[in-house]
């Protein structure tokens, strides 16, 4: 089968479609899976997926039940879960219901206060990620609405630690974790012997080194799913993904993804301790093969690579060891000398297309970056530089990868075809 360059299964269902889990618990499969607990004084709703799919899911909760939500749980604050939350507002009023509460951890508020200063940003990098949107594009669109949908919901119970709490003869024991974000919160729930376990588990290898997001926590993530083996569920729910049932089965999957992410930070750290650059670093230290064949460990969404990197930042800073680097020529100056050196810009953009036919994409593609910085005009170098990227998209296996490669060639194309001017269009975005 010819690889198209785009990841071949999306991490999860969206369906929007309930199904029973068990005894007064369902899930309603969304770009962000939406967890309902019956209880005597109403539903608890773990997220609320996005405000694209909120509607969607709201239906189908009313298919299955017509109680009042008592409470809905955010099991973090990133836009998939939360996002869908007026909606479930604009129910309770539209039946005469009382609003409903929302549970979670204390720097959700934080979160939605740092989404307002830069809503701008985050647009743009989502529109690169999901969408490998060219510059001109995200020109476009950022700015027309703000990232955090008006509306949402913000915590009004919320916790630091954790928090136990009875909703209609039902336990909640609520647990903060650090992993993917700093205000995670999963949760143990004793009458169904099932854990609502939110981004901490997606079936594919953790989002634990976005490059284009803030600070994420392996070794703690690794942590907070030792915690949850100790609970040892029958029946365990992430948000994305389908939902595990058996001990044996949770506890190995649990115990696996949590091995990697710990060996990861180990071998970084020992890396680190011995003084080794993150060159040397990110091109030395792997997670084995096998391992990431797993069903639950696969790179299509976020990889080791990106993660390797997450923890030099987290406990080394931003510093490479690469002293020529510490206060760097600007990329158009280093740029034209070494174009200088090769026979020009055009050359540079030839010999990444050769590199690029042979494989070696990480060199192609940065011969291609000199070539365009050279001379940011040239259709010649901007059609050899849509030539790599495409090429290196369609290599990659993580979605987050295929979709910044993808902005770069479509960057390319839009110069082309005349779309954009060039050094608009390479300055990169303004907002930090």
């Amino acid at each position: 089968m010819i690889d198209s360059g785009v990841v071949d299964t999306p991490p999860n269902r969206i369906t929007n479609e309930l199904t029973e889990l068990a005894d007064r618990v369902a899930i309603v499969e969304s770009f962000s899976h939406v967890v309902l607990v019956d209880t005597d004084e109403g539903l608890v709703a773990f997220d609320t997926s996005s405000a694209l799919h909120g509607k969607a899911v709201v239906a189908s909760m009313r298919a299955w039940s017509t109680a009042p939500v008592n409470a809905l749980v955010y099991t973090h604050g990133h836009l998939d879960h939360v996002g869908g939350s007026r909606v479930f507002a604009a129910d309770a009023k539209d039946r005469g219901h009382p609003a409903p509460r929302v549970i979670g951890h204390t720097n959700v508020a934080t979160r939605f206060d740092r989404y307002e200063l830069t809503s701008g940003y985050n647009q743009a990098i989502n529109l690169r990620q999901f969408g490998g949107a060219a510059r001109a594009t995200v020109d476009e669109r950022v700015g027309t609405r703000p990232f955090l949908p008006a509306g949402t919901l913000r915590p009004d119970t919320t916790y630091d630690e954790t928090l136990t709490e009875n909703i209609g003869g039902v336990d909640f024991e609520f647990k903060h974790c650090l992993g993917e974000t700093d205000d995670h919160t999963w949760t143990w729930v004793p009458a169904h012997k099932m854990i609502c376990a939110g981004d901490q588990f997606i079936w594919n290898f953790p989002n634990c080194g976005n490059p284009q997001k803030v600070q994420r926590y392996p070794f703690e993530w690794a942590q907070s799913l030792r915690a949850m083996m100790a609970a040892e569920a029958e029946l365990f729910v992430p948000a994305h993904g389908l939902p595990i049932a058996g001990r044996d089965r949770i506890r190995t999957c649990l115990l696996t993804v949590a091995e990697t992410l710990e060996t990861l930070v180990t071998d970084v750290l020992d890396a680190m301790n011995s003084g080794a650059p993150l060159d040397e670093i990110l091109h030395g230290v792997s997670v084995p093969a096998a391992t990431l064949e797993l069903p639950y460990l696969r790179p299509m969404y976020d990889e080791p690579e990106f993660v390797i990197r997450n923890i030099w930042r987290m406990y080394g800073g931003w510093y490479d060891g690469n002293p020529a680097r510490l206060k760097p020529p600007s990329d158009e100056s280093l740029a034209i000398e070494i174009a200088a050196l090769a026979g020009g810009a055009i050359a540079l953009a030839e010999r990444a297309v050769e590199l690029s036919g042979d494989g070696d994409h990480r060199l192609a593609c940065q011969l291609a970056e000199y070539a365009a910085a050279a001379e940011p005009e040239s259709r010649t170098v901007h059609e050899a530089r849509s030539t790599v990227y495409d090429a290196r998209r369609k290599a990659e296996s993580s979605l987050m990868a295929k979709g910044i490669f993808k902005s770069a060639k479509a960057d390319s194309d839009a110069v082309v075809t005349g779309e954009v001017s060039p050094p608009t269009m390479l300055l990169g975005l303004d907002i930090e």
